[in-house]
């Protein structure tokens, strides 16, 4: 009998790819297979231009319960550890770097590594029964690698709140803090990401690439070299054939045609 694979990769037409973590029997805690799986697909997503949107998903009752403690304690050694949390952080800014949106699509428990990949993913919908924490401090352990995404999504006494109590927040006051976008019934979920996700499709693929590169580009420099590298990227996007057209459409009065964007 096969295995499943620890990442399932589905494609639509659209050019919508759903990564789903699929080990749902550990709340695809991300063990280092799950990880080498996760980036192995990213980087497949990455190469292929005809997808427009990625979407990160839970297989079974969870969306990421974050490392898998069980192996992290088998083979205890300070190597292990360094080149295992560097694998992860791997992983996380790949999904940063990808020039596509990608939507964590959460239900379940999101906790610690878990919590850090709803946080590195450019946007997230939540059911409203979804739960986060980043509950490494419960074990002794602070959740370092996670503090760097959630202090750039949250707000920095909310952010430190969670990581020193450890205690979950229900997916409302995700919304409130900034961690989620939207939240939606269980039973509406799908329908909530696929809303966000086609809003996203009507936009021209070049505009969001190089808009998301910057984005992330300038939160981490300081102001004047911020608005430097932001002028430099509007001008080269406005000679985009997709930007001269929507400008055009604009001054026209009609809908633009980005078939070819």
């Amino acid at each position: 009998m096969n295995e499943q694979p620890l990442v399932l990769n589905t494609r639509d037409a659209r050019g919508v790819a759903t990564l789903t973590l699929n080990r749902p029997q550990a709340f695809n805690a991300l063990s280092e297979g799950m990880l080498e799986a996760l980036q192995h697909e990213l980087e497949r997503v990455a190469a292929d231009a005809s997808v427009r949107v990625v979407v990160v998903a839970g297989a079974g009752k969870a969306f990421c319960a974050g490392h898998d403690l069980k192996e992290m304690r088998a083979a205890p050694s300070l190597d292990y550890y360094q080149r295992l949390f560097a694998q992860c952080g791997r992983m996380m800014l790949t999904i940063q770097k990808l020039p596509l949106p990608v939507v964590a699509r959460v239900h379940g428990i999101a906790t610690a590594a878990g919590c850090q990949l709803v946080a590195m993913c450019d946007l997230a919908v939540a059911a409203r029964d979804a739960r986060f924490a980043v509950s490494g401090i419960n074990v002794g352990l602070f959740c370092s690698t996670p503090s760097v995404a959630l202090s750039r999504n949250l707000s920095r006494k909310a952010a430190f709140e969670m990581l020193v109590t450890g205690q979950f927040i229900g997916a409302d006051e995700a919304l409130a803090k900034g961690l989620v976008n939207r939240v939606a019934a269980p039973e509406a979920l799908d329908a909530e990401v696929e809303a966000l996700v086609a809003q996203m499709l009507a936009k021209p693929r070049v505009a969001l690439a190089l808009g998301k590169q910057l984005f992330y580009r300038q939160l981490e420099t300081g102001i004047e070299a911020a608005y430097a590298d932001a002028e430099a990227t509007m001008a080269c996007n406005m000679m985009e054939p997709s930007a001269l057209e929507g400008v055009q459409a604009f001054i026209d009065k009609r809908a633009p045609d980005w078939s070819g964007a």
